[in-house]
């Protein structure tokens, strides 16, 4: 898991997105600099593979709510490095694993 946190104590709500279809090779600094178009990113984590250290091609993004929002409803659909991004929410953990 890779992952950059930049948050700061006392901070408004903040919402973690889901973003799936990044092509393998995207960065950190990639995501955060797509992202950042729409409020400060707080934190990125890049899921991947446990056996190889290879990137899966999705992660988290946590952004301020009102923002994130925003990078939600914006960012959806959007090609990216040639590929068609997915964009929503993060939802919790499911406890039936």
């Amino acid at each position: 898991m890779m992952s950059l946190v930049v948050k700061k104590a006392g901070e408004t709500m903040s919402k973690t997105i889901y973003v799936a279809n990044l092509p393998i090779a995207t960065s950190q600094e990639d995501v955060a600099s797509l992202f950042r178009q729409y409020g400060e990113v707080l934190s990125i984590n890049l899921i991947v593979d446990k056996a190889t250290g290879e990137k899966l091609g999705y992660g988290f993004i946590e952004m301020d709510d009102p923002v994130a929002d925003r990078a939600i409803k914006e960012l959806g659909g959007k090609e990216f490095k040639g590929q068609t991004l997915q964009v929503n929410q993060a939802r919790g953990r499911s406890t039936n694993r």
